[in-house]
């Protein structure tokens, strides 16, 4: 008997083993941060070179602290600051140096707006005297430091001000900023979501002057969201947002002298957009970046603020349109790097200080993604790029001949670079689809590891006792293409039998989602559907990014045309494989993804048989200016281009099943979007699944909103798939 009860135990013992070995991920777990990965936040570089700093959050009481470590030796030499120490502060989320690193500005309270606007108390911290200033007792935005560490600008409630950190003293420098109407230094709605900036004022090198944009929102039309919050009323949301066609702002660009608190008006002729200034290195000329409306001819301007004379430095144009960058950077003497899909790839080059081009410097039929900076003294410039392959990213260092290249950090996957202000150390982040985040650190000239610093073991081996399976990278042949894919099989794959088929893709211009990269929470959502039976399958087609820009414009001015063409032949395609159910091919995505996903169901009704789209565009007409005209032009110029894809404009076609989600806080994609869908499924007698998220914005989250909302997805997948 008692040999029996060994026996038991041991085979009870080695069930529960496998148990624990193959666990499937759960939606709460995902949505709950049971697999986030751990990462180096707000890592920089000190002035030296020589060591680096990071901001770290003491999980047990959220207190946070601006700790300093050596690159050399990875040990922690102090902590600048902790909010431990700081009278009346419990943490703070972001700081910034001043030039000489003698003072720190730390941001506490702070608040989304939109996308990338925030609201926040912030204060400027002594580093030796350890003294804390408050700046304002109201919430303001962006305030940055000037060179000389002395002032602090800053904006609030639509105008700009200056504030004095010795004296404590502030001064108002615009007085006209009213909301939705004029605004000074800080970009209105469409600029920050799709030039990708906030602060709109910079401080020149030596402190003496500080050029800024003033928006006239005057009569661009307003849009208005409720907002149903817990009181007994709702309230409204109310902001100008300028849609395709529509006046936009008219920007203008302005020039203050600190010392005489005088502004004056820069006359940049017949721009329509300033998406972009920068200081050169010579504290009396500011580089400016114009576009047209229809956004294919830009111009990059010298401002001389001696007498505010204004010359062309470079010209642009496009058959389709030319992205805006943040790639500029002016050496020593104020010659630039700038980069270009001049040759039909983004690639670097080189400019004089006057304008002419000296060298093209990097060249093939592969993109630069990414320019961190130029040596000047070892005559190096470091880059990351897809040379060894469209779907990974290597890092690279050319010099500015263009000879002499080297791999610093090239294995197979996606390889960013952080370097030291002096180029002599970076710190490598690595991942694959595989792999969480390592980081180690290099030296820069050779790429030659030193130490290991940081991996995601821990998360590794705790994802080990889930059913995990592996992402297989191909290509498919789809409309005279090689499109990038990846398939994710069940672990215990069986090639006799067929299996459901859920692709998920966005298709957005530029975008890429077939990358050997460590993913998100998506990827841990379709681990999770393939671990109950599914194959998930993406493909990036032809609009999508990093194969150059014939096969990203090839979509210009017919936005979701081809990008669902494409998905329709790859899913037909897959369908033909003897492991997949012909008959139950469903397709989600988010976004642009949403409006392919309702696309794709209703274009290709004889292919799909479900699809989930989530805040989708239904219209490009509802979408806004800077986005949508820069690849559709105006609706007056492109009609056809508008409607012809729109999906409320041929309801009838919808034969599977269809789920609808939405928040209705979306300040980007709005509701309106789902809402004239709706309403023309209704009145086309078509039956389909559909949820409004209160007050939620384009990304659906807080509280327990995702896990819902994921639940939800699931539960209609396991219905209808």
């Amino acid at each position: 008997m008692k040999k029996l009860n060994i026996l038991l135990f041991l085979l009870l013992g080695f069930s529960a083993t496998i148990s624990a070995q193959t666990k499937q991920i759960t939606v709460e777990e995902i949505y709950r941060g049971a697999f986030q990965s751990e990462g180096m936040q707000a890592l920089r570089s000190m002035k030296s070179g020589k060591q680096y700093t990071i901001l770290n959050q003491d999980r047990s009481n959220g207190s946070t602290s601006l700790d300093k470590y050596d690159y050399k030796s990875l040990a922690k030499i102090e902590t600048i600051v902790s909010s431990k120490r700081l009278e009346g502060i419990e943490n703070f989320s972001s700081y910034e140096f001043t030039d000489d690193e003698s003072k720190l500005l730390l941001a506490t309270e702070v608040e989304a707006i939109f996308r990338r606007s925030t609201l926040g108390v912030f204060y400027v911290y002594d580093v030796a005297t350890k003294r804390l200033i408050k700046i304002s007792d109201n919430k303001i935005q962006e305030p940055s430091i000037s060179p000389t560490g002395t002032h602090v600008a800053y904006a609030a409630n639509t105008n700009l001000y200056l504030f004095e950190i010795a004296s404590g003293t502030t001064i108002q420098l615009t007085l006209d900023g009213e909301k939705n109407k004029i605004s000074n230094g800080i970009t209105d709605w469409v600029y920050e979501e799709e030039f990708g900036f906030v602060q709109a004022f910079e401080w020149n090198s030596d402190g003496s002057k500080i050029a800024f944009l003033r928006f006239d929102e005057t009569k661009v039309p307003e849009f208005s969201m409720d907002v149903y919050g817990t009181g007994l009323y709702q309230t409204q949301n109310v902001f100008k947002y300028p849609k395709a066609g529509e006046e936009n702002a008219k920007v203008s660009l302005h020039m203050l002298d600190v010392k005489s608190k005088e502004i004056s008006k820069i006359d940049l002729g017949e721009a329509y957009y300033i998406p972009r200034i920068k200081w050169m290195n010579n504290p009396n000329t500011l580089s400016v970046q114009t576009l047209n409306r229809h956004q294919n001819h830009l111009k990059l301007h010298a401002v001389n603020t001696k007498n505010n004379s204004v010359d062309v430095l470079l010209e642009e144009t496009d058959k389709a349109y030319v992205d805006i960058t943040d790639n500029l950077t002016f050496l020593a003497d104020d010659s630039f790097i700038w980069t270009s899909e001049e040759d039909g790839y983004n690639h670097i080059y080189l400019y004089s200080e006057k304008g002419p081009l000296m060298n093209q410097i990097t060249k093939g039929s592969w993109e630069v993604t990414k320019y961190y900076g130029y040596d000047q003294n070892e005559d190096r410039i470091y880059y990351q790029s897809t040379e060894n392959g469209s779907i990974n990213r290597g890092v690279y260092s050319v010099s500015s001949s263009g000879e002499d290249k080297k791999e610093l950090a090239t294995e197979a996957g996606t390889n960013a670079a952080d370097f030291s202000s002096d180029f002599t150390y970076f710190i490598n982040t690595y991942s694959s689809a595989t792999i969480p985040n390592t980081y180690t650190l290099h030296k820069a000239l050779s790429g030659e590891k030193v130490k290991d610093i940081l991996n995601n073991d821990a998360l590794k081996a705790k994802l080990s006792t889930y059913e995990m399976s592996s992402k297989e990278f191909s290509t498919i042949a789809i409309n005279g293409n090689d499109l990038n894919m990846y398939m994710m099989k069940p672990k215990d794959f069986d090639a006799s039998k067929e299996y459901p088929l859920l692709m998920y893709q966005y298709s957005g211009p530029g975008s890429q989602n077939v990358s050997n990269r460590w993913n998100g929470a998506n990827d841990y959502w379709h681990q999770m559907l393939v671990s109950q039976g599914y194959i998930v399958a993406c493909v990036d087609g032809r609009g999508t990014g990093f194969k150059g820009s014939d096969f990203k414009k090839v979509t210009y001015m017919n936005l979701v045309k081809y990008e669902t063409e494409d998905q329709i032949a790859a899913a037909k395609k897959l369908s033909e494989l003897p492991y997949i159910d012909e008959n139950r091919t469903g397709i989600w995505g988010w976004s642009f993804g949403g409006h392919m996903a309702t696309n794709c169901l209703l274009r290709g009704n004889d292919v799909f048989e479900t699809a989930i789209a989530v805040a989708p565009v239904t219209s490009w007409r509802f979408y806004d200016t800077i986005y949508t005209e820069r690849f559709m032009r105006t609706p007056a110029e492109n009609p056809g281009g508008y409607d012809d894809n729109s999906p409320f404009n041929y309801p009838e076609l919808l034969k599977g099943k269809y789920l609808l989600i939405h928040g209705s806080g979306d300040d980007n994609v709005h509701v309106q979007n789902s809402m004239r869908m709706i309403e023309a499924l209704i009145q086309a007698n078509k039956q389909f699944d559909w949820a409004i998220y209160p007050d939620r914005n384009h990304g659906i989250y807080g509280g327990n909103t995702r896990i819902q909302l994921y639940n939800k997805m699931t539960n209609f997948l396991k219905t209808n798939l």
